[in-house]
């Protein structure tokens, strides 16, 4: 074979053989590229899912901000119009709590949503005074609503009770008084 077959031979080997090897190289190079470009672009949407959070969690702290301040303002709205009122003689006329009450009884005393309830004579009409202790029998009656007379929560160990026409603070443990709310019906 001359000289000029053999380079023919050859140029047509490496032509069949090199565009293939070529295209393969190149088609690693578009890859590498795509890769590249779906990492930046995942990389893109992660920090813009942040961002979303970031403000989402934002503007829900806000909400929430607001929705507890228009509840707060709801509830001293409520209280300051259905409050007791002292001036009032038939203040407790319509409340569910004073539904069975038709006025003081000899020897009874009345606690709201409890009903009428025996007392021993020696304490009707009683004046309670602070430093007081008050019987174990009269401390189960709790005010349901301490807010309606406008008291304030009571403080840890404490309760407002009923003791007929008054309101006490007492030691819940020992019955010692600690405030005197008198005459409230």
């Amino acid at each position: 074979m001359n000289r000029l077959a053999k380079a023919a031979v050859v140029a047509l080997a490496l032509t069949t053989t090199a565009a293939p090897l070529v295209a393969q190289a190149q088609d690693r190079g578009d890859r590498r590229e795509w890769r590249q470009e779906r990492r930046e672009d995942r990389r893109d949407d992660r920090r813009d899912n942040r961002q979303d959070r970031r403000e989402w969690r934002q503007d829900n702290r806000n909400d929430r901000r607001e929705w507890r301040q228009d509840r707060r303002d709801d509830r001293r709205d409520w209280r300051q119009d259905n409050r007791w009122d002292r001036n009032n003689r038939d203040w407790w006329r319509g409340r569910s709590d004073f539904r069975g009450y038709n006025g003081p009884r000899s020897g009874y005393w009345y606690a709201p949503s409890y009903g009428y309830y025996r007392v021993d004579p020696r304490y009707s009409g009683y004046r309670w005074r602070t430093g007081g202790y008050l019987p174990a029998q009269y401390r189960s009656y709790y005010v349901r609503d301490p807010y309606f007379y406008g008291l304030r929560e009571a403080p840890r160990g404490y309760r407002y009770v009923h003791a007929g026409s008054d309101i006490l603070l007492i030691a819940v443990a020992s019955g010692l008084i600690a405030s005197v709310l008198s005459n409230v019906y």
